[in-house]
Parts: structure tokens; sequence; C-alpha cells
């Protein structure tokens, strides 16, 4: 067991610089892919939405175009940031997972103390979280700040 952690542990060589400038692109492009998953694909679901809607009141055919673009335009984008994250990996030297296990399908011994493996987020998890984190404070400082009051 602890020659796994020495292992993990190891430092890395250094990269090149066009390696580098790569995994900083591709780290840029996570960031943008994801904040168009919170906000491009709602918008873009919408004004799709809006164009097939008539000069009428709202009808299901708009309603069913948006969740329809909505659900299109959010699994391309989860589809590219797999991609973008496959690269990422080849690019940091770290293994490519063929096969993905999500965590409610994992076993719970995974989840003792003594069978966990500590590992630093890699740069597209750090972008994705960022990207995350900066869409909830945006959402907040609009709602509390400049929403106004609907009440009336």
């Amino acid at each position: 067991m602890m020659a796994a952690n020495v292992a993990a542990e190891a430092p890395r060589p250094e990269l090149p610089t066009k390696i580098k400038a790569a995994r900083f692109g591709l780290a840029i492009l996570t960031a943008l892919l994801s904040i168009n998953l919170w906000t491009g694909a709602p918008i873009f679901s919408i004004w799709v939405g809006s164009r097939v809607q008539g000069g009428t009141g709202l009808t299901m055919t708009a309603v069913g175009v948006v969740i329809g673009v909505l659900a299109v335009t959010v699994t391309l984008l989860v589809m590219a940031l797999i991609r973008v994250e496959s690269a990422y990996k080849f690019l940091s030297g770290d293994p490519v997972d063929k096969r993905r296990t999500a965590p409610w399908m994992r076993s719970l011994r995974d989840e003792r103390p003594e069978l966990a493996v500590k590992r630093p987020m890699t740069g597209f998890e750090k972008a994705l979280t960022a990207s995350v984190v900066l869409a909830i404070v945006a959402f907040e400082a609009w709602f509390f700040f400049f929403a106004g009051s609907s009440i009336g």
C-alpha cells in the first residue's frame, strides 16, 4: 500500500512549453464550454423557441422546441467536455480512463479512509470548478443586487 502512495507522489519531469501552452488552451476551452453549459445552451434554446413562437401566446410547440434544443445542446457540450478532458489527460501524462463509473454506482468500500487515494485536482477539474463557482457568484450578484423585486 505504501509503494502505491510513494509512486503517486514521485515528481513529474518538466513539460515542454508547447505542451504547457496546449494544456492552458484546453483549460480555457474547458471554462468556455462549461460556462456555455450553464448560460449559452439555455439562452440559445430560448432564442430558438422564440423564433418558433408566433405572435400569439405561449404554445406547446415552442416549449417542446426549447426542451429539445436544450437537450441537444447540453448533450453536445458534455460530449465536447469529455473529449477536452481526455485530451488534457493525454497531454498531462495521466492515464485516460476508457470506462467511467458514476459516483452513485461505485462501491461503498471506496469510501473507507484507509483505501482512499489522495490526488490533487487536475487543471481540467480546476477550470470546471472555477467556471461553476463564477456562474453561481454572478447569478447571486444579479439576483440580490440587479434583478429587483418580483413582489411589486
